[in-house]
């Protein structure tokens, strides 16, 4: 592994992370979504893999972004 092989490698990481905080920000939208259109929170479970817990934060988190805006 030379360094401009490494460098590259590095570089694809961050745009990789990137891409992933992007994806992080859309699942919460669509998780928001699904919770105002009334999903069970057990769908939104099964469907992402997260908890009832990590649904809920996610959830409020929203909300209090929602009031922080008012």
């Amino acid at each position: 592994m030379d360094k401009r092989s490494l460098a590259q490698m590095a570089q694809r990481f961050r745009e990789a992370e990137q891409r992933t905080e992007i994806l992080r920000q859309e699942l919460a939208v669509a998780i928001r979504q699904a919770s105002t259109d009334d999903v069970p929170q057990k769908d939104i479970c099964e469907a992402t893999g997260y908890t009832r817990q990590q649904v809920r934060r996610i959830v409020l988190a929203g909300e209090a972004e929602d009031g922080a805006a008012s």
